[in-house]
């Protein structure tokens, strides 16, 4: 199967789904000429025109204003806010008004868009550039978030969540912009809701999202060559949550470290906590659920401060080995 990197399993997503369905259209800052912050909407405005690919001024409360009006009126509007960090200026839109339509109006009114949005650290973006914020919007009925950790699923995500009658946060950790995995070239969706098995061991699940399932897999690696057998797990979709695999992958294994990117508290770790321990998965526990998430602070600008603000490999190796060998 051919390889492409992560951006471009996106592009061609947007691509495919422009061409298959014209209410489809692409909206946010520099996503035309300029082909996005991250690169991932190059020459699509070739393709399309500025008509459905279009640059807007600095203002993500506007973006999210009318990827949201356009949606009601039977558009199917991407959206793409170039840092997740600001979302905070759209929260307005995007919780008060896109993720109630639908319940307030009795399901007669619908908001299909997808809002894209490069989250994480690791490139030196500092405090206000590099935060996970997916959590916030994972609270507000109403809203799905989804977050992809290879190409092949961010392509398949991503056409699944444009077809969705309901608004979808779409995180994009911007580390794996570069990153390349299998994609087929014939088509292919992957239905939200669904968690995926990325490696099986009986010793320790490790559930991750995002970066941080590239991560768990590497770790898994080197504590194979130590005897520990790791299974690692990844959501794919925060919200709606498969927690029947996670379930299902604990109740195997007997011990589970949750792994994200975000700030420790309030962060995504916290609710899979709760679902496992209030399921049977909770009488199968042979050692106490260990969450391991980033640091409670701003995300540093030095680079050595960024880096150990946020788990990394070895992290998540210390981490297994404790829980396995009872010292948790």
């Amino acid at each position: 199967m051919r390889e492409i990197t992560y951006a471009e399993a996106i592009r061609e997503a947007l691509r495919e789904e422009m061409r298959r369905d014209e209410r489809v259209f692409i909206i946010g800052e520099d996503v035309g000429v300029y082909g996005g912050s991250f690169g991932v909407t190059l020459g699509l405005i070739e393709e399309f025109g500025p008509q459905r690919v279009i640059d807007t001024p600095i203002s993500e409360l506007g973006i999210a204003g009318a990827i949201t009006g356009a949606a009601l009126i039977g558009m199917r509007p991407v959206g793409e806010i170039m840092f997740m960090d600001f979302c905070t200026l759209a929260m307005e839109q995007l919780v008060n008004q896109a993720a109630k339509i639908r319940f307030m109006f009795g399901g007669k009114a619908t908001v299909p868009f997808v809002l894209r949005t490069p989250a994480g650290s690791g490139t030196g973006a500092a405090a206000q550039h590099s935060q996970s914020l997916e959590n916030w919007f994972v609270h507000v009925p109403g809203l799905k978030v989804v977050m992809p950790s290879t190409p092949y699923d961010a392509k398949g995500l991503l056409l699944s969540a444009i077809r969705d009658d309901n608004p979808v946060i779409f995180v994009e950790h911007k580390l794996l912009y570069k990153v390349k995995g299998p994609v087929p070239e014939d088509p292919y969706t992957v239905p939200l809701g669904t968690a995926e098995v990325k490696r099986q061991g009986g010793d320790i699940t490790i559930v991750a999202t995002s970066i941080m399932v590239r991560r768990s897999l590497e770790a898994a690696e080197r504590l194979a060559h130590e005897g520990i057998e790791a299974e690692v797990v990844d959501p794919r979709t925060l919200k709606p949550l498969d927690e029947a695999t996670i379930i299902r992958s604990v109740c195997r294994t007997g011990r589970v470290l949750i792994v994200h990117e975000a700030c420790r508290t309030g962060g995504f770790g916290g609710e899979l906590a709760a679902v496992i321990a209030g399921s049977e998965a909770f009488d199968y526990l042979d050692a106490p659920i260990v969450r391991l998430a980033g640091r409670d602070i701003p995300i540093p600008y030095n680079r050595t401060l960024e880096y150990h603000s946020v788990p990394q490999v070895d992290d998540i190796i210390a981490a297994a080995r404790r829980l396995v060998h009872g010292a948790a």
